[in-house]
This record gives C-alpha cells, structure tokens and sequence, in this order.
C-alpha cells in the first residue's frame, strides 16, 4: 500500500488570489514528492471557494515539470462536463508531459449546482460517465475510436496526442454502487471518503465493495481500494483543534452540495448548517489523524489494519489552515509517522491489501 496527498485548492475567506493558491499547491505537490509520497490528487469543482481548479489535467501539467517520481492524479475528473474526444486527447497529452506519471481518476460528479451551471443532467450523468469511459478506454489503446452510443456518437476517428506507455492507472471515486460496479467490472481501483467515521466505523464499507467485485464476478481479493482522509500531525493542541475544525467545515461544505442545501454569501459558499449526525470537534480529531506523531502513528496503524486499503490519500492543508503549516504537518508525516506505521506492520509497499475472511470466506 501507499500514502498521497489529496489538493482541493478551495479558500475558506476573501484574500487568496489564484495564483496564491496554485502556489501553494505546488509547494506541497514538490514536498510530498521529496519525501517520498506515491500520488498527489488534484480536485476538480465549479464556481465556488469550496475549490478553485477547474482542471486536473491542467493542475498536473503545471506540476508535471516540477516533480519527479510523484504520480500526479486526477481528482477527479468529472466525466459528465466532458466532451469525450477532446478528453481523450487531453489525458493522453498530459500522460506524455508527465512521461507516465500520469493516473486518472474518474467519477460521475455529485454537485446539482455545477450540473445546472452547464446545462447538463445529473439524473443522467452515471450512464453518460459510462459511456465516456468507454470511449477513454478505446481511445487510448487503439488507433481508432468509432462509438455509437445513446449519449454520444463518433465517426472513426484517429486522436492524435499518444499515452507515454500504454493506458494510465485508472481509480473510480465516490459511493454510487453504479460506478463502482463499473469500476469492479474494468478492474479499475476504486477511492471513498470515510468522511466522519473512524477506522472501525469506514472498515464496513469494504464489505460493499468486495460485494460489488463479487458482484460482477470478480475475485474480492483483486479489490484495489483507497480511502480519501483527513491528517494533520502538531504537538500543539490548539493548532489540532483548528484543524478540526476546518474537516468540519470541509465535510459540511461538500454535504451541502450533496444535498443541495449550500448557503451563498455573493459568491462564497459558507458552512453555516450542520450536516446530519455531525460530531463533536473532539470527536473529529479522535477519528482521523490529527495530534502528535505518536497518535498518528497509532491512528494509520488502526486504520491500515482495519481496511487493508492499497491506497490512503490525506488532505493537510483546508481553508484557512494555512500552507505553512500543511507542509510542517506533512513533512513530520513522511519523515516520522511513515516510519512509525511501518517499524509496526513492516514495510507498506509489501503490505497485503486483500482482506480473506471478510466475504471471500462466504
């Protein structure tokens, strides 16, 4: 298994320019590649602070020059905003830029609100991403993609820009059983967001995933699964706590969307509501890796116990929570926690990610 960085890119107040915070993203981007982090995740979102990067692909570009080993992920891309041959071209451009690095994630996308500024149907969008994935996979590996589908027809055409090697890595992102059984079936990994949960409490949702590879007649133990979490690693309590609260505010923000209930200040989406059975902040930075190195050391050791994921990706620097202190946290993760995780359960890179005895035993 491995660790990554996930990038929103979003601003929790009015000050940060742009470039301010494609700055930033980078810092940290170069960081987690000295230290040895496997992938950074770019997000994608529309027309608000909750995140400013409207590509991925672009993100990855700007980075892919300033980096080395990294993978550089897309997070994800959201396939119904799309027109497909032009994506195609794209991805495999930006996969050459980056020599390979590259690793796509996709998704249907969730946000009514970005949906209705393109004219486009969320009611649909899971059946249009199908169909576009289809497209991506025959357009990267053959010389000519044909495709007559419900939502989208193409005369035999030939997309110029090629992958460096073959097809990048593919992830699915999300919780649509739709997509993610799409996802089994392609054999394509697959990323959640525990969100509030713990160890204990993210641990069942394994068990529908392995039901989905099951489900299209896969083997569970093939499941290539990864979570999407929260860390920051500080000796200062006050420092832990406010970070806490920006998950908070994080989680509400993407709920609110969700659940089409988001509150607009001109153009800032503000996170004034609560989101259902919201914890308490203490019980926020117990559930997540935040406090010291040791309590982080002991919190990826429950979670990698717990969820055998081959891949944990974490968000270090939200809102406010300043670029300065993401890289603290993030360089005392790699040179500190990492070695912790791994004097216990042995090197992660030969960590087992299948988990016998869950559904594979039934």
């Amino acid at each position: 298994m491995d660790f990554g960085i996930f990038n929103l890119m979003g601003y929790r107040e009015m000050g940060p320019t742009t470039s301010d915070i494609i700055k930033d993203t980078i810092e940290l981007t170069r960081l987690a590649d000295e230290g040895g982090i496997k992938k950074a995740w770019f997000a994608e979102h529309h027309f608000s602070n909750y995140c400013i990067c409207p590509s991925p692909l672009v993100m990855i570009a700007h980075c892919a020059p300033v980096t080395k080993r990294i993978q550089l992920t897309t997070g994800i891309l959201v396939l119904p905003l799309y027109e497909p041959a032009r994506l195609i071209a794209e991805i495999a451009l930006v996969d050459s830029m980056c020599e390979g690095r590259l690793v796509v994630g996709l998704g249907s996308g969730y946000q009514p609100f970005e949906f209705e500024r393109y004219g486009k149907s969320l009611e649909q969008s899971k059946e249009v991403a199908e169909e576009i994935i289809e497209m991506i996979e025959i357009g990267l590996t053959e010389e000519f993609l044909e495709y007559n589908g419900k939502h989208f027809k193409l005369p035999r055409t030939h997309i110029s820009p090629r992958t460096y090697r073959g097809r990048p890595e593919m992830w699915m992102a999300g919780d649509s059983p739709y997509m993610n059984r799409l996802a089994a079936r392609k054999g394509f990994g697959m990323i959640t967001n525990g969100r509030f949960a713990n160890a204990a409490g993210v641990a069942p949702r394994r068990r529908d995933f392995e039901q989905f590879m099951i489900d299209e007649g896969k083997d569970p133990n093939d499941l290539k699964w990864g979570l999407l979490r929260f860390g920051c690693v500080t000796d200062d309590k006050a420092e832990a706590l406010d970070y806490a609260e920006h998950v908070r505010w994080n989680l509400r923000l993407a709920g609110s969307f969700r659940r089409r209930e988001e509150v607009m200040t001109g153009h800032m989406v503000e996170a004034s509501k609560p989101a259902p059975n919201e914890p308490e902040l203490a019980e926020i930075m117990a559930n997540h890796m935040i406090g010291d190195v040791e309590t982080c050391i002991q919190r990826g050791i429950d979670l990698i116990r717990h969820t055998n994921p081959a891949h944990i990706s974490f968000y270090f620097q939200l809102g406010k929570y300043d670029n300065k202190r993401a890289m603290k946290s993030l360089e005392r993760f790699f040179t500190h926690v990492v070695p912790g995780i791994e004097k216990e359960l042995g090197p992660l890179a030969q960590y087992p990610t299948s988990s016998p005895g869950l559904l594979t035993a039934a």
